[in-house]
């Protein structure tokens, strides 16, 4: 069985909570954190709360990463999708998580587009 995507999802906990408030850096890091993982970024969108938080989300060619942060509660949910074989959706999350200072993360990888081995343009 091939997959078209990775898409990891991370509990971001015990974060800076000034990080996690500053749209300028969340906007700074997400980007480098979508060219370290060798993504090709084609936009992005970033909106800053009242009276704090941030989402955002960085496009890229192979799909996109996104945040929503709760400074209140040193928290973040970030999502890494790519497709592809040339990039490394781990150095994205890797990147992030130490960026925003998180003491405890997880991360769940769910595989998607899931296509018979016989289907052609899928990747494992």
């Amino acid at each position: 069985m091939y997959a078209l995507g990775r898409h990891l999802l991370l509990e971001l906990k015990i974060c800076n909570e000034e990080v996690l408030d500053d749209l300028n850096v969340l906007k700074e890091c997400l980007n480098e954190a979508a060219i370290r993982c060798g993504a090709t970024v084609v936009g992005e969108s970033f909106y800053h709360f009242s009276p704090h938080g941030v989402s955002g989300v960085v496009n890229i060619a192979e799909s996109h990463i996104a945040i929503h942060t709760w400074p209140e509660h040193k928290y973040a949910a970030v999502d890494v999708f790519t497709c592809g074989t040339t990039v490394d959706p781990e150095k994205a999350a890797k990147f992030i998580t130490e960026r925003l200072g998180a003491q405890t993360h997880s991360l769940i990888e769910l595989r998607r587009g899931i296509m018979e081995d016989s289907q052609v343009g899928c990747t494992k």
